[in-house]
């Protein structure tokens, strides 16, 4: 499995308009594979949306954006509000599920942090046997390293009810020693986060 993130920087005031032209074209799209989340940023760098797609691998990546490609509904007519294009494939942590659509927000914190060569397994032999408590306090809805885009990077993404919900979670995790797992502090190179809120018909809620 792997995880496609596209990250779409737009024009100031078009992020309504570009939020419907794309949920009426997937409507078309999704007969080819589905999309996992549909975001747009609520703090961070603005005027940007974030949409997730699974693919069993890279070759059914391939078919499918092919196929989808001849569809003259596909892909959505957004282009004259596009500033900046981005694309990453995330392979997910092997002891994670899958992502399946439902409620795991409205909030979504996505982290992105960039490592040290050589230390991603390391990561995640620390975050297998600790994530299991991290997730009774909310939802992790992805985590994985950057497989194509740039090097050394590791995402995660986590869901919470408020931004309210966040502070508490996340303080309540350092003083039980919860989270974050213990060491490798000195693999981090860089750390940057941005909030994320769904579209009304994203598949992730």
């Amino acid at each position: 499995m792997i995880y496609e993130i596209r990250t779409y920087q737009l024009k100031p005031g078009s992020l309504a308009e570009v939020e419907k032209r794309f949920g009426e074209a997937y409507e078309y799209r999704k007969k080819y594979s589905p999309l996992a989340a549909f975001l747009h940023t609520e703090i961070g760098p603005l005027n940007e949306i974030v949409h997730v797609w699974p693919y069993a691998d890279a070759a059914e990546r391939a078919r499918v954006r092919a196929e989808a490609a001849k569809d003259s509904n596909w892909p959505p007519k957004i282009q004259e509000f596009i500033v900046h294009m981005q694309s990453e494939v995330l392979v997910p942590f092997p002891f994670l599920p899958e992502l399946l659509p439902g409620k795991m927000g409205p909030i979504f914190e996505m982290r992105y942090y960039n490592i040290k060569p050589g230390t991603l397994p390391a990561l995640m032999k620390r975050w297998e046997p600790a994530i299991g408590a991290r997730v009774k306090l909310s939802p992790l809805v992805l985590a994985g390293n950057v497989d194509f885009g740039e090097a050394n990077g590791f995402i995660h993404i986590w869901g919470y009810e408020s931004l309210d919900q966040r502070m508490a979670v996340r303080a309540k995790a350092r003083e039980t020693g919860v989270w974050p797992p213990p060491g490798g502090g000195d693999s981090l190179l860089a750390q940057r986060n941005k909030i994320l809120l769904p579209a009304s018909w994203s598949p992730l809620q």
